[in-house]
């Protein structure tokens, strides 16, 4: 049993609970995501700034993902 389905049917789910959530207004959906990135990459800065080498093992976070994420 392949896990690419599953992936589907739940992003599939996601994009339209977050659709329904603004009355399906595509712009609205659009900005929240793009503010809600906006703020995550504020907040994995400040963490990459408080964190200290010894704490992470020398892990570094990434503030783009991968092209073969999904």
């Amino acid at each position: 049993m392949s896990s690419k389905p599953v992936l589907t049917v739940d992003r599939n789910f996601e994009v339209e609970a977050a659709l329904a959530y603004h009355d399906e207004d595509a712009k609205a959906t659009i900005a929240t995501l793009l503010g809600d990135i906006k703020h995550l990459r504020l907040q994995l800065a400040l963490a990459e700034a408080a964190m200290s080498q010894g704490m992470t093992r020398g892990w570094k976070p990434k503030f783009e993902r991968d092209a073969l994420q999904d």
